[in-house]
């Protein structure tokens, strides 16, 4: 389970963390969180779905990377193996977290827990501290606080891309039986897709509103995701034949 805690220079003058562990943090994600911004670079190795969360009931868009829970055909030996690793998994060990329940202020929190995080005296060559020796921040940690404000905005451009695809009524159901390579089979169920038929019969109108807004590029980057579905189902049917 995560530990966060809020990171500050004083306390965590020798925190450290260690690169090669992020990628660990993918493991047992079928289906990985991302966000409108990442989109082109994902949808170039993995399909795209939509999801409701079995904690809010809300839609979340997803990278799909195995075919059964907790499977992840992108992960092997602890190694991120596409070209692309989403943020979700880049932004690891770190964390957003209320300065105190009842502020709006937030603090970048590191997981204790996590593989990745460490002391400078605990950690191997390739540690990467977060702070310098007068106490101001690395470069390296300058950098990840970036990929949580990217994050952080990204999950704001998400909520309003899937709050227009319900309003347009542009999502369906998929359902997908696939055979691979041993004859063994599965289904994929609870997933949701774009209906490209529903997308063809929008208006001018509202075609221009949905590229003003800056959906239309989402739009066709989840359609275009679909066919990488063959390069999962290849991946799977290498796993199979050991």
């Amino acid at each position: 389970m995560a530990h966060l805690v809020a990171i500050e220079p004083a306390r965590h003058q020798q925190l450290c963390v260690l690169p090669e562990q992020v990628d660990i943090h993918a493991a047992g994600q079928n289906l990985i969180p991302v966000v409108p911004a990442e989109l082109t670079h994902v949808a170039t190795q993995l399909p795209l779905v939509l999801a409701k969360s079995g904690e809010t009931g809300q839609f979340v868009l997803a990278a799909l990377t195995g075919f059964a829970a907790n499977e992840n055909l992108l992960l092997q030996q602890g190694r991120w193996l596409g070209l692309y690793l989403p943020l979700q998994i880049q932004r690891q060990p770190f964390f957003v977290g209320k300065a105190t329940p009842d502020t709006d202020d937030y603090v970048v929190c590191i997981d204790m827990e996590s593989p990745a995080t460490g002391q400078n005296q605990s950690l191997p060559a390739g540690a990467e501290p977060l702070f310098l020796a007068d106490g101001s921040e690395t470069e390296f940690y300058r950098q990840a606080k970036q990929r949580l404000v990217q994050l952080l905005q990204g999950e704001q451009q998400r909520d309003a891309l899937i709050e227009v695809l319900l309003q347009c009524q542009l999502l369906q159901p998929m359902s997908l039986d696939i055979t691979f390579a041993d004859q063994s089979t599965t289904r994929l169920n609870g997933l949701y897709t774009i209906d490209a038929d529903k997308l063809a019969a929008l208006t001018p109108e509202q075609v221009v509103q949905l590229h003003q807004q800056g959906h239309l590029a989402a739009i066709y980057a989840i359609l275009g995701s679909a066919a990488q579905i063959y390069g999962l189902i290849a991946r799977k049917n290498q796993q199979l034949a050991g």
